[in-house]
């Protein structure tokens, strides 16, 4: 389980610790409970996702399909 591995880390590095996140997952065959408010970064390499508001879950899926949602687009990612 990782709970926010990118608060408080340089902007520059996030990006490398959520390649070694794929990398474990992937060569190491291991599982990752990511809990992450980057929502962008969480979705580029989780293989499915629970979206929470207020401890509850409102919505899931697979990433590409979460991202295509109106609801993602303006409450996480601004658009």
């Amino acid at each position: 389980m990782l709970d926010e591995p990118s608060m408080g880390i340089m902007p520059k590095l996030i990006t490398e610790i959520f390649e070694m996140i794929q990398r474990v997952n992937r060569e190491e065959g291991l599982t990752i409970l990511l809990v992450e408010q980057n929502v962008q970064e969480a979705l580029e390499v989780a293989h499915y996702a629970y979206i929470l508001q207020t401890g509850r879950i409102v919505m899931e899926g697979r990433p590409p399909d979460l991202l295509q949602t109106d609801m993602i687009k303006k409450a996480y990612l601004g658009l």
